[in-house]
């Protein structure tokens, strides 16, 4: 079954943003922190530390667009939000043609 890139990027973009509001509620973790806290419980802990891999791949080239955003206290939503999905949707292009590669070949 072939997977069209206007269904792979939506279902990219829910599951990033579906995998970050886990990580930051459920696991008590920042965002834009990558290994567990020592605020954590330990299962916690463990969890993020093998999270971490993932969320380096989808938050670690937004922190610098994160803490120039930061600069200003007074930043809107928007330009948050702008900047996540641009970079999201170009790492499901990427993902979907590297995953379409992958199935040629075999």
């Amino acid at each position: 079954m072939k997977t069209q890139r206007t269904v792979f990027v939506p279902l990219f973009l829910v599951f990033v943003i579906s995998f970050l509001f886990f990580t930051t509620l459920v696991l008590d973790q920042p965002m834009v922190s990558f290994l567990g806290s020592e605020s954590q419980e330990t299962w916690k802990s463990i969890v993020s530390t093998i999270l971490s891999p993932v969320k380096i791949i989808l938050m670690g080239p937004l922190i610098p667009f994160i803490n120039f955003l930061h600069q200003d206290p007074d930043t809107p939503p928007p330009f948050f939000l702008i900047g996540f999905a641009t970079y999201w949707t170009i790492l499901a292009l990427i993902f979907h043609f590297l995953l379409s590669k992958l199935k040629h070949s075999k």
